[in-house]
């Protein structure tokens, strides 16, 4: 699609441009602080406390935010997401108003394992009498136990999340010739006209 077929619009606040790098800065040292940090946890804690507070502003903003930030705008049902799938390949940005219905899945999956992580966390009992979660007197101790094990896997499925995420940037830069990083910088972004 041609420049003269897409128009550039602002589409990202800077709300939601602020939490997009905050949380993304928060859960790169946080993954990295629970996977070769010191014994004791306390920024691991207090960083992931401020996940908690980012999640529960963008619970907020996809309900009340502007039109692109909210969830009611961008979470397609199946046959939308099939229908974008089928022309992924193309050799052309897509020109998409905000999330696509491909990226929408990744934002509800990111916020869902994000929110996984932070629930776990708070419970998790690791018996070492240090770094228990703030909750985990709230559960029974073999729930917290095995919290221990889920939050584990969580930062396994966080990292993959990741990894997936950076790779699908560089298939849009490379392959679509579509910039989507820049947008989540400036706000702007070209989209198809209508």
């Amino acid at each position: 699609m041609s420049e003269d077929q897409a128009r550039r619009v602002r589409v990202w606040d800077p709300a939601l441009r602020f939490f997009h790098w905050a949380l993304a800065a928060l859960v790169v040292t946080t993954w990295m602080l629970g996977k070769f940090g010191p014994n004791v946890m306390t920024l691991h804690f207090w960083f992931g406390y401020a996940i908690i507070a980012l999640l529960l502003f963008r619970l907020v903003w996809g309900l009340v935010g502007p039109r692109s930030a909210r969830f009611s705008s961008f979470v397609r049902g199946p046959a939308a997401v099939l229908g974008y799938v089928r022309h992924l390949g193309r050799r052309e940005p897509s020109h998409w108003p905000g999330h696509n219905p491909l990226g929408a899945l990744s934002v509800i999956a990111m916020l869902a394992a994000l929110a996984w992580q932070v629930g776990t966390g708070l419970i998790s009992d690791p018996d070492d009498f240090i770094n228990v979660g703030p909750l985990a007197d709230k559960v029974g101790s073999e729930t917290a136990g095995d919290a221990v094990g889920w939050h584990h896997w969580g930062a396994t499925a966080i990292l993959i999340l990741v990894l997936l995420h950076v790779a699908v940037i560089l298939f849009y830069r490379v392959w679509k010739n579509e910039d989507l990083v820049g947008p989540m910088l400036t706000g702007w972004k070209w989209v198809r006209k209508r």
